[in-house]
């Protein structure tokens, strides 16, 4: 396994972070659950081979968090707690008060039955629910909860353009790490390329997450994508063309990955074990970026996320869910848009035609309208 340096830390950590949003599932159930011993099973593999990031991931649905992080407890026994280190996210959606704060961070270190984490990260931030964190003294929290132990460093994910990221970072001087997503398809989307390069220049280390876009860039894509990939070689190589893409980084510190099996695992490590910095070649740059134009070209709404249609009275994310829909038939794929759609615990039914995000879009979109569009998709 390589390492890389993690922000200001003296700490290397493993290019190749495991994430727990997709481990094995009992996929009987109606709402599929974790299988415990598989899960163990590839985490502690994962462990054994070098990779020592662990990241719990968003918490959409408490319940499934809770059982998540029970399977994560007996993972890390037998002494594997001391050889990774874990990263617990705040649900930004759900800080009301200042409570908040300790209250899901303390919660879910119960659930882990841990006295502290390694690193904290303020979930999902952009431009609308960040004020509302800071009103409620996030960072004054984040100081205390280090001086009392519950965590080393503190850090966000993030989810908007390049501005706002700039406004949060300045807002404190103590961040330790910044996670985004990021792929291909994402240079220059929400916050893209920048985003990265301006963290990295701040000293934060670097976190990436989704670099297959939720395994989407690894499936077989599209007819007129597919024939571009081809001049390269085989399509079951597109995970390697995904992730090589982002360890091209070196602002990058760790990409984290969401596993489902010991041979997915053993995959995702052959590409890292493979990997470095500024490793493409010019043709393989320009290979890539005509394959994200030909997915971009499948986009039904012609939305940027800008947001000024934001924040929805009802709590609807417009820009995600347009999002979400769009990536349906970009990557030919709706099962997995819809299964993102319920994760994420989006409520478009909500609506109720108040017209606030369509008198605000500036390029004034029939938002309702692909919103009818969107609920029948994605609720089928």
């Amino acid at each position: 396994m390589k390492y890389r340096k993690f922000g200001s830390l003296e700490w290397e950590v493993s290019i190749l972070g495991l994430g727990t949003q997709r481990l094995p599932c009992q996929k009987a159930f109606a709402a599929a659950r974790f299988h415990a011993p598989a899960s163990i099973e590839l985490i502690r593999h994962a462990i054994d081979h070098g990779a020592n990031y662990l990241d719990l991931g968003y918490p959409h649905d408490l319940n499934r968090q809770e059982h998540l992080l029970s399977i994560i407890h007996d993972a890390l026994q037998d002494g594997y707690s001391q050889k990774i280190r874990t990263a617990v996210t705040l649900p930004s959606h759900l800080i009301h008060s200042s409570k908040d704060f300790d209250l899901y961070l303390d919660t879910q270190l119960a659930w882990l039955q841990m006295a502290k984490t390694d690193f904290c990260l303020f979930g999902r931030l952009n431009r609308e629910n960040w004020p509302i964190l800071q009103a409620h003294g996030a960072v004054a929290w984040a100081d205390q909860a280090m001086q009392d132990g519950r965590f080393d460093g503190i850090g966000i994910s993030f989810h908007d353009h390049f501005q706002p990221l700039k406004t949060i970072l300045s807002a404190y001087d103590r961040w330790a790490l910044c996670q985004f997503q990021f792929s291909y398809m994402d240079v220059d989307h929400d916050p893209g390329t920048s985003a990265i390069q301006y963290a990295a220049q701040k000293g934060l280390a670097v976190v990436v997450t989704e670099p297959l876009r939720g395994g989407r860039l690894a499936g077989i894509p599209p007819a007129e994508v597919a024939r571009i990939w081809a001049e390269a070689g085989p399509l079951n190589c597109l995970a390697d063309w995904g992730l090589r893409f982002v360890w091209n980084y070196a602002e990058v510190a760790v990409v984290v990955c969401d596993l489902e099996s010991l041979y997915e695992l053993a995959e995702t490590a052959r590409v890292a074990d493979g990997a470095a910095q500024d490793s493409l070649t010019v043709q393989e740059e320009i290979l890539i970026a005509r394959a994200r134009d030909a997915y971009r070209k499948r986009k039904r709404i012609p939305c940027n996320s800008c947001r000024p249609c934001m924040p929805c009275p009802e709590g609807i994310d417009v820009p995600r869910v347009f999002e979400i829909y769009n990536d349906a038939f970009v990557y030919d794929d709706a099962e997995t848009a819809r299964s993102i759609y319920r994760s994420e615990l989006h409520q478009v039914g909500r609506c109720t035609r108040c017209r606030y995000c369509e008198d605000r879009c500036v390029k004034k979109l029939p938002i309702l309208e692909w919103l009818d569009e969107a609920r029948r998709l994605l609720t089928n």
